[in-house]
């Protein structure tokens, strides 16, 4: 049964280490990507009156297709959103000693912040290889009596023939 008073949730805006690295497991061929996402802080000193900033790196691991989303489109540096669940687990190492990890399971992935250079000036979603630019129509300004401005009669002031 599943306790309705406690909630395993985490939500990270960060940026990547390095780009995601991708493995299938040997069985099943789940793909499984691993990364890092660094988060910063701005500390007050009150004693220097000086602000520094304070990094915190997570460890990040996505399943399935959001793996290999994870693994096309994400670059080092890209900022990130990252919502999911901490995972905590631990293993003997060779030496004998537990070993402890905590990491979060991504759930979802949403790319954030500004496209890479060769796509700018596009528009939103074109010129990667799944969305060619061609796909997209041009955009235009809306016609001026398409919004008129508020107060101001549509089709200047006519009455319709309308019986109501």
């Amino acid at each position: 049964m599943r306790d309705l008073n406690s909630l395993n949730r985490v939500i990270l805006v960060g940026n990547l280490v390095k780009k995601p690295e991708l493995r299938f497991l040997p069985k099943s061929n789940r793909a499984k990507a691993s990364f890092q996402v660094a988060t910063n802080e701005s500390v007050y000193h009150p004693d220097s009156q000086q602000t520094s900033k304070k990094a915190e790196f997570h460890r990040i691991v996505a399943w399935g297709k959001l793996a290999e989303f994870c693994n096309k489109y994400l670059d080092q540096g890209r900022q990130v959103l990252i919502e999911g669940k901490l995972r905590n687990w631990t293993w003997e190492g060779r030496d004998g000693n537990k070993r402890y990890v905590t990491e979060v399971e991504a759930q979802n992935v949403v790319l954030l912040g500004r496209r890479p250079a060769a796509t700018e000036g596009m528009p939103a979603g074109a010129g990667s290889e799944d969305f060619p630019a061609e796909d997209f129509p041009e955009m235009s300004e809306p016609a001026p009596d398409q919004f008129p401005e508020e107060g101001k009669p549509v089709n200047g002031g006519e009455d319709d023939d309308i019986p109501f």
